[in-house]
C-alpha cells in the first residue's frame, strides 16, 4: 500500500473515546475530568497503559504533562509533536482536548499497524490544566514548558479549596522528574473540535487553522451621579446607564467595520450601588475584543479610548493575548494531508486559546479543526460524528507524516 493510501482505524479511535468518556461521564452525556482531580488521575492511567500497549517510551514532566514517544529512523532528529490535552471542564463534552490526546495515539496504532516508521521520531503529548477550570491561568502546564510561566508560580495555583497544584500533582503521582522546558521540535500539531459553528455552518470537514486571534479585555467606566428615581426628573440625570445606550451603540457600530473577522462582548455589567430605586453612581463595563490582526486591534482600540472620552467615560486595558500566527510549513502540510485525504477544507483562525498558542512561541506549530454540532463545546451536549472525528485524525496522520519524513 502507497504511504497516501494509508488511513487511521476509525473504530478503534471512536470506542478509545467513548471509553474515556465514561471516567467522569455526567448524567447529560458529557464529562466532568477537572485536573489532577481523581477523574483526571484514572483518564492519565488509562492513555498511559494504551501508549504503553502501542509501544511508547512515557516520560511524566514536572508539570505532570504526559509525553509518549516512539522511535524515527533517525532519533538524532527533533521528533515531530501531536496531542492536545485530557482535563475538562465541570461540565465538559466528550471531543474537547481529548480528541487530539487520542487521535494522536490512533496515528502511532496506525503506522504500528503498517510497520511504518518515520525518519524523525514522534511524541504524543496531554498538557495538563488546558481548562484552567480549577487552577488558573489556563494553559499553565504548556505555558511553563514553553517559558512563559515559572515552575514556582504554576504550582503556587490554588483552587478554590485552599489546594495547590503542586500537591495535587504529588497526591495523583503525576509530578515527575522531567525538566518542564522545551526542547527542539521538528513541527507540533494540535487536532481539535472547533467550537464554533463555522464548519458546520459552510458544510466543511477540515479547518486548516492558521492562527489564533488576539484578545484584549478592558474595563469601561462610566461615571453619573447617585440619586433618587423617584424625584429626580429625567431631564437634570447623570445616569450613566443612559449614557451607555450610546456609548455602546456607537460602539458596535464601529466593529461592524471590521466584520466578519472582529469579535465584541460586553459581558458584564455593574451598576454601582446596584439598588432598584437609585439612578447608578457609575457604571461598569467589561470589553471584550478580538480579531486575528495585531494592528487592527490597535486601531479599534484607538477608536474605542476616543469614543470613551467623548462621553466622559474611561477605558482601561486589564489583560491582553497577542494574535498567533502559525508556522507556514505546519500550515502547509496540513494542507497536503488535506489534499491526500481529498476532505472539503477552509484556512481558519482559531477564536478559541488552546496550548497550542504557548508551543508556537518556540516550536513549528499548526492546528487541525473539525465541526461541532452548534458550535458548542464546554457544555455537556458537545458532539461531534464519527465521520468528522476519522476524517480529522486522517489529516492528522499525513500532516504528520509530510513533517516527519524530511
Amino acid at each position: 500500500m502507497e504511504t497516501n493510501e494509508i488511513r487511521i482505524n476509525g473504530d478503534r479511535l471512536w470506542q478509545r473515546l467513548m471509553t474515556m468518556a465514561q471516567i467522569g461521564a455526567t448524567a447529560k452525556g458529557g464529562v466532568c475530568r477537572v485536573t489532577l482531580t481523581d477523574e483526571d488521575k484514572a483518564g492519565r492511567d488509562l492513555f498511559v497503559n494504551w501508549c504503553e500497549a502501542a509501544g511508547l517510551t512515557i516520560t511524566v514532566d514536572e508539570m505532570g504533562n504526559i509525553f509518549g514517544r516512539r522511535a524515527g529512523q533517525n532519533n538524532d532528529l527533533p521528533p515531530v509533536l501531536a496531542g492536545s490535552h485530557l482535563d475538562s471542564q465541570p461540565t465538559g463534552g466528550k471531543f474537547d482536548g481529548v480528541y487530539g490526546v487520542l487521535a494522536a495515539l490512533e496515528v502511532v496504532e496506525t503506522l504500528n499497524d503498517h510497520n511504518l516508521i518515520t525518519e524523525a521520531p514522534l511524541e504524543i503529548v496531554s498538557w495538563t490544566n488546558e481548562e484552567g477550570a480549577r487552577f488558573t491561568p489556563a494553559m499553565v502546564s504548556s505555558g511553563v514548558w514553553a517559558g512563559l510561566f515559572s515552575l514556582e508560580y504554576a504550582y503556587g495555583r490554588e483552587d478554590k479549596n485552599g489546594r495547590f497544584l503542586g500537591d495535587e500533582l504529588q497526591r495523583i503521582g503525576y509530578k515527575g522528574e522531567l525538566p518542564a522546558h522545551h526542547r527542539p521540535l521538528t513541527a507540533a500539531f494540535e487536532l481539535h473540535i472547533e467550537q464554533g459553528p463555522i464548519l458546520e455552518y459552510e458544510g466543511r470537514q477540515i479547518g486548516i487553522v492558521t492562527g489564533v486571534q488576539g484578545a484584549r479585555w478592558y474595563h469601561l467606566t462610566i461615571p453619573g451621579k447617585e440619586s433618587h428615581a423617584g424625584s429626580t426628573p429625567m431631564n437634570v440625570r447623570h445616569d450613566p446607564v443612559k449614557t451607555a445606550v450610546s456609548l455602546l451603540g456607537r460602539a458596535y457600530a464601529i466593529a461592524e467595520k471590521y466584520e466578519p473577522d472582529i469579535r465584541l462582548t460586553f459581558g458584564d455589567l455593574r451598576p454601582s450601588p446596584g439598588v432598584v430605586n437609585t439612578i447608578p453612581g457609575e457604571l461598569l463595563v467589561t470589553v471584550d475584543l478580538r480579531h486575528p490582526s495585531e494592528a487592527v486591534l490597535d486601531e479599534v482600540e484607538g477608536l474605542f479610548t476616543k469614543l470613551a472620552e467623548e462621553h466622559g467615560a474611561k477605558l482601561v486595558n486589564i489583560w491582553t493575548s497577542e494574535a498567533v500566527v502559525f508556522a507556514e510549513k505546519c500550515v502547509q502540510a496540513v494542507e497536503t494531508a488535506v489534499s491526500i485525504t481529498g476532505y472539503s477544507a477552509r484556512r481558519i483562525t482559531s477564536g478559541a486559546g488552546h496550548d497550542s498558542v504557548y508551543l508556537s512561541r518556540v516550536a513549528p506549530t499548526s492546528m487541525i479543526f473539525i465541526p461541532c454540532a452548534d458550535g458548542l463545546s464546554h457544555n455537556e451536549l458537545e458532539s461531534a460524528t464519527q465521520e468528522d472525528v476519522v476524517a480529522g485524525a486522517n489529516v492528522l496522520l499525513h500532516a504528520v507524516l509530510a513533517a516527519a519524513q524530511p
